[in-house]
């Protein structure tokens, strides 16, 4: 089993998400928060971010990474996404890289994300989701 997650309501109506080691992100609905679709498209955005740094900082240089935009189609009819888009972009401009060089990396960075994008894995994949309601008295 992976790390413990919860959300807790608010008075004002948003949540704020916990993990057991101190994470904490506020979602809800409305200006200033994440909605839970929001959280969706970060994950894959930072599955990617994460998975391509250490490409990009063998070829660029520590603290170098990518910027990854990520939006997605949303289906009012099925109440779900039906695709995510995902664009990776890395600045080279500092490192005068050619252009064999800069396809090289191109294609490190698709490897890295391919391989170990675990959000990614999962989002590509039907993924069955298991609830259990239960009500305290």
């Amino acid at each position: 089993m992976g790390k413990r997650l919860w959300v807790e309501r608010n008075k004002d109506g948003s949540w704020d998400a916990f993990s057991d080691d101190g994470a904490h992100i506020k979602l809800g609905k409305g200006r200033g928060v994440f909605t839970p679709g929001d959280l969706m498209k970060i994950a894959l955005a930072g599955c990617a971010a994460l998975s391509s740094q250490f490409a990009i900082e063998h070829t660029l240089g520590d603290g170098k990474g990518a910027r990854i935009v990520v939006d997605g189609t949303y289906d009012a009819d099925s109440d779900a996404y039906i695709n995510f888009n995902e664009q990776v972009v890395v600045d080279a401009t500092d490192a005068k890289l050619s252009e064999e060089d800069a396809d090289k990396l191109k294609e490190r960075v698709t490897r890295h994300i391919e391989k170990g994008c675990t959000v990614k894995h999962t989002y590509v994949q039907e993924t069955p989701v298991r609830m259990d309601v239960t009500v305290r008295r």
